[in-house]
Order: structure tokens, then C-alpha cells, then sequence
């Protein structure tokens, strides 16, 4: 799990052959402009989409894991609040694992909630089960899957 700024994105743009794409494309866009959709960067390997998302409590948030792709989760304007707990540990399974949706729900609770600011990332390797979307209000959203 990583959680920084895009103005140190470059750091991490060695841990994986499609991150420098991916940190170019949030670094050199103007994506409080963007539409609502998504994004082929790189075909199915690389895809950008830019969501609406309604705050909600720890408790209605879902704890959720991917095997197939990383995400990088950027809030563009107010703040999100993102569960963490590493995916091993994951023992109270809601939905299993979808392999075609490449997602499986959990009731687990998170060991860290990290604080998301606008313009601030967070990648959620395999290995890391994530519980986005706690907060209040509405706001727009890029989530980047990046196929592992």
C-alpha cells in the first residue's frame, strides 16, 4: 500500500512497467475535467475510470480485494477515508471472489484508516484489502486498474 502526492509519484513508477503511464496520465490531465467513464490507456491492461461516489460510514463501507489489477485511488476534491488491513488476515468473506469482476467483498474490520485528500493517491496492491468510499458528501473520483 502506497500513500502519497502526484508530486511524488515518480518514486513509485519503477514498481510496476505501467505506473509511469499511469502517473504521467494523472500528472499531465486535467482530470476535474474529465466525464464521468473510463479510460483505455493501454487497453484492458491499463484503465482510467472517473466515478461519482457517496460518503459512507465504516460500517457500510465493504473491505474488498482484487487479484488481477492494482488500483490507484485519487479523490479529486474533498476527502475519502480508505480502510486497510493486509488481504491474509481477511477471514469473514460477504461475496466470494468474482474472478470476471475481479473483486471479493469482506466484513472484516480495517487495522488503519487513511485519510485521502484531493489530488492525494493510494495504490492498493493484491496483497492489500481496501475499504474505500468512507466520508460525507458526494464527490469525483479516478480509480486507476492496473493489470498486475
Amino acid at each position: 500500500m502506497i500513500l502519497d502526492t502526484l508530486k511524488n509519484a515518480e518514486l513509485y513508477e519503477s514498481a510496476h512497467p505501467l505506473f509511469k503511464k499511469a502517473f504521467d496520465f494523472l500528472k499531465t490531465t486535467d482530470l476535474k475535467t474529465l466525464p464521468l467513464g473510463k479510460i483505455e490507456l493501454e487497453g484492458s491492461d491499463l484503465v482510467v475510470s472517473v466515478v461519482d461516489i457517496s460518503g459512507k460510514t465504516v460500517q457500510d463501507a465493504r473491505m474488498e480485494i482484487h487479484r488481477k489489477f492494482i488500483d490507484i485511488q485519487l479523490p479529486l476534491d474533498g476527502e475519502e477515508i480508505m480502510g486497510w488491513i493486509p488481504a491474509e488476515k481477511l477471514t469473514k468473506v460477504l461475496q466470494p471472489y468474482d474472478a470476471e469482476k475481479d473483486i471479493a467483498f469482506f466484513a472484516d474490520e480495517a487495522e488503519n484508516l487513511l485519510k485521502v485528500r484531493a489530488m492525494e493517491f493510494a495504490v492498493f496492491f493484491p496483497s492489500d484489502a481496501h475499504q474505500p468510499g468512507i466520508g460525507f458528501g458526494t464527490h469525483k473520483k479516478i480509480i486507476v486498474k492496473v493489470r498486475v
